[in-house]
């Protein structure tokens, strides 16, 4: 896909390839502290290279368009189990479940699912670095009186959703990372949370005759046993990579990485 850059006023502007944000780039041998998101832990995780190229070398890779029906579900989902917050009631589908939940509340929930305000973080003091990310939702276990970590997922597919496929699909390891983060971040933050998470899947049916403006959806738990055991270890690792005056192999598998070489051996 080609990307062009524009404004927030839809003109065409410039496209130099470069970050202009000085705090999105980490200076080797800084005293400062250096913020990552999940997703750019994610990033480090597929290709070292790309995040050197990113956080190190201010490479800004091509924008993408917002995936417009996932973040209407996301919207309503929210507004939804906020009404059930607000009076301290489980959802219909704990009750469906058997699960003696109810949405979690917190002062500052708006802030833990809004990234770009802060989302949950946390401060490792050993690398210095500022780990943060948006979550979808979070759950109370009033039997155990844990944290229940939740993402949302739409997706359309004629497949019926079930726990096994879900998790072993190779297009969902990312998704598992995700959680495996979000509970990393709560438990540094001080929270007690529960290994047990949820994706809460929202499938689009495809199946009926006609549309009549709107999409039914069926919606499938997907529990996922957290494992954060292998984090603090890539959080070292991911400051040496930002600290290192080399930058990384290229990851043979990395599309952007082949694309990039390809591209240099033509101007060659």
């Amino acid at each position: 896909m080609v990307s062009i850059k524009k404004n927030n006023k839809g003109e065409l502007k410039e496209a130099t390839g470069l970050r202009t944000r000085k705090t999105s780039i980490y200076t080797p041998g800084q005293n400062e502290t250096f913020k990552i998101s999940r997703s750019k832990f994610s990033n480090f995780m597929d290709c070292n290279r790309c995040f050197y190229l990113d956080r190190v070398k201010g490479l800004q890779e091509p924008s993408m368009p917002g995936w417009a029906l996932n973040t209407s579900v996301d919207a309503l989902l929210k507004k939804e189990f906020d009404y059930y917050r607000e009076r301290k009631e489980p959802h219909p589908i704990f009750k469906e479940h058997n699960l003696n939940f109810i949405p979690y509340a917190h002062e500052d929930m708006d802030k833990w699912r809004n990234s770009l305000s802060g989302g949950i973080s946390y401060h490792d003091e050993n690398t210095n670095l500022i780990l943060h990310g948006g979550i979808d939702d979070v759950w109370f276990n009033l039997d155990t009186k844990e944290l229940v970590v939740t993402d949302y997922k739409a997706q359309s597919t004629n497949r019926e959703v079930d726990k096994e496929y879900y998790l072993a699909s190779q297009y969902h390891q990312g998704y598992k990372m995700q959680m495996d983060i979000y509970v990393h971040i709560l438990r540094k933050m001080g929270f007690t949370v529960s290994d047990t998470t949820y994706f809460m899947v929202c499938n689009g049916e495809k199946t009926p005759e006609r549309f009549d403006a709107k999409m039914d959806f069926t919606i499938t738990l997907v529990d996922y046993d957290a494992n954060t055991s292998w984090i603090e270890d890539k959080i070292k690792e991911m400051k040496e990579t930002l600290e290192s005056k080399e930058m990384p192999k290229r990851n043979p598998y990395c599309e952007n990485c082949a694309y990039l070489e390809q591209g240099s051996k033509l101007n060659s």
